[in-house]
């Protein structure tokens, strides 16, 4: 009795064990989750004193939707300062800015988050000990702003993640080589 008892014992032990080795679509799925890479919010930097994203910011519709002003005429003391200023309305699509990002006349603009739908596929390399999982995204979230974008936020989209197996189980691989 007590050898059935230890070998149940030692079974559970190693498929525990064992089961950190397995890498299937609902554990890739799980782990691309709990990284926080998804959903990721698409942006769109629009260089506020450039008077070529004017001209795309006038052509994309946004300022008779109200969400942009473009500066149309300038004084000479005016050169290099903004002609592109965001209305209220604009606001909830405005990324924060660095400093950096000041001085330099960049505001990013928010175009859509995409979501991670699905994982396709699962294929093992080095004998196991690395993985390419391959998953399906969708765009939610479409601002007005994603006219500026060329980006057709009505198809799926498919994109490739790298694994690596460690002692304690699967990570995702930020490097991305194999």
């Amino acid at each position: 009795m007590k050898k059935i008892f230890s070998l149940c014992i030692a079974a559970l032990l190693f498929g525990a064990c064992s089961n950190n080795d397995k890498l299937d679509r609902e554990t890739a799925l799980k782990l691309i989750k709990d990284s926080k890479s998804y959903p990721k919010v698409l942006s769109y930097n629009i260089f506020i004193s450039d008077p070529s994203f004017a001209k795309r910011v006038l052509d994309a519709g946004l300022e008779e939707s109200g969400l942009v002003v473009v500066q149309r005429t300038r004084k000479l003391g005016e050169v290099g300062k903004p002609i592109i200023s965001f209305t209220p309305k604009a606001e909830p699509y405005l990324l924060p800015q660095s400093d950096l990002d000041k001085s330099e006349g960049l505001q990013r603009v928010k175009l859509a988050d995409e979501v991670i739908q699905q994982v396709t596929g699962i294929q093992l390399i080095n004998d196991g000990e690395k993985a390419v999982v391959e998953t399906e995204t969708t765009f939610k979230n479409e601002t007005p702003f994603s006219t500026l974008s060329k980006v057709d936020y009505s198809q799926r989209r498919v994109q490739k993640l790298k694994f690596v197996l460690y002692d304690d189980g699967w990570r995702i691989d930020e490097r991305g080589d194999l």
